[in-house]
């Protein structure tokens, strides 16, 4: 039986800005026509949201926020770099990337022979037209989607990208778990899933559009159920527990996003929910998460928690608990953020 280490990090796009860009996700949330006037300025916050935007709109908190995420990016690299896999399958979402109006699968594993995408402007190292170039494992990658197809999961697979070079589930994966620039040695096999369903292509990925000279946008059908996604992932980990690769499986995302939000007016994630949540894996409790519904899901703005769906039904198939989770929380960085090692 192959060695398979499983990891769950957070891909928050704004960790790649600088500490004052950080907040700019509730910034523009503000903007919101329809929201109600007592929020419109922090003195209608909630007082740890005030306390966390400070009098310099977050930035000092950013610093606070960033050292927690990279605290956790370098443990979660550190197991990684002590396992030494054959190649690394990331669950992560696409957020209007690849996943177009031309087509929309509930997930689909790229097969490619290499990556290559750049780090985006503006960012945090002073990179200014950085190429990563990352090989894939396109043989592994077409087993995995062969032995899924054989039992009954029905797998879309790719050998080149439609619109976008990779999505930023994947590639802020890499910029992370590399944020000390040292190298990234190993191949990757992305496993991209619909999380956003309804959202993905009526609002371009999920953030909400507040102009009202565009009509209002139909919803698009669901994701796929969590269930069935904690089953996908159940089935790859058995599948690749059978091959003779050694395997890191990683889940790239955020949980609840305030701009999915609804009843939070989009300013805040639902925490509360991604605790319950978190406390159902750090226990171990995996039928708490298969039997999680989608509805659930979407009234707390959690889509990308279905990348974790997948990683903690790998988690059961293998019978495993957490070695090491950590959990990450605020009010104005716009999703909640966990980790674990296992």
């Amino acid at each position: 039986m192959a060695d398979i280490l499983a990891l769950g990090i957070s891909h928050y796009p704004p960790l790649a800005r600088p500490d004052d860009r950080m907040a700019g996700i509730l910034v523009r949330m503000l903007e919101n026509p329809d929201l109600p006037a007592r929020l419109r300025t922090p003195d209608g916050w909630p007082a740890a949201m005030r306390e966390e935007w400070g009098n310099d709109q977050g930035t000092a908190s950013a610093g606070h926020h960033r050292a927690a995420l990279v605290g956790w990016m370098e443990r979660v690299r550190a197991a990684l770099d002590d396992f030494r896999p054959d190649f690394v399958l990331i669950w992560g979402d696409d957020q209007y990337e690849n996943f177009r109006e031309d087509i929309i699968p509930p997930y689909c594993i790229n097969a490619y022979e290499e990556f290559t995408f750049k780090t985006p402007p503006g960012n945090t190292w002073g990179e200014t037209d950085k190429t990563w170039t990352l090989p894939g494992h396109r043989t592994a990658a077409k087993m995995l989607g062969t032995r899924l197809l054989e039992q009954g999961f029905d797998t879309a697979y790719s050998y080149k990208p439609l619109h976008h070079p990779l999505g930023h589930a994947f590639t802020n994966a890499i910029f992370y778990l590399d944020y000390h620039r040292q190298g990234f040695p190993y191949p990757i096999v992305p496993f991209a899933i619909n999380c956003y369903g309804r959202k993905v292509v009526s609002q371009h990925g999920g953030v909400p559009v507040f102009d009202k000279s565009r009509p209002t946008a139909e919803l698009d059908p669901p994701a796929p159920a969590p269930w069935r996604l904690f089953d996908l992932g159940a089935a790859t980990a058995r599948i690749l527990a059978d091959s003779p690769y050694r395997v890191a499986l990683l889940a790239s995302s955020g949980w609840s996003h305030a701009f999915l939000t609804a009843k939070n007016h989009y300013l805040y994630p639902d925490t509360p929910a991604d605790r319950q949540m978190y406390e159902h894996l750090r226990a171990g409790n995996y039928d708490a998460w298969r039997g999680y519904s989608g509805n659930a899901v979407e009234d707390s703005g959690q889509q990308e928690i279905l990348n974790w769906m997948c990683l903690t039904g790998a988690l059961s198939a293998l019978e495993r608990k957490p070695a090491a989770t950590g959990f990450v929380d605020t009010w104005i960085f716009n999703s909640s953020k966990a980790f674990l090692i296992a």
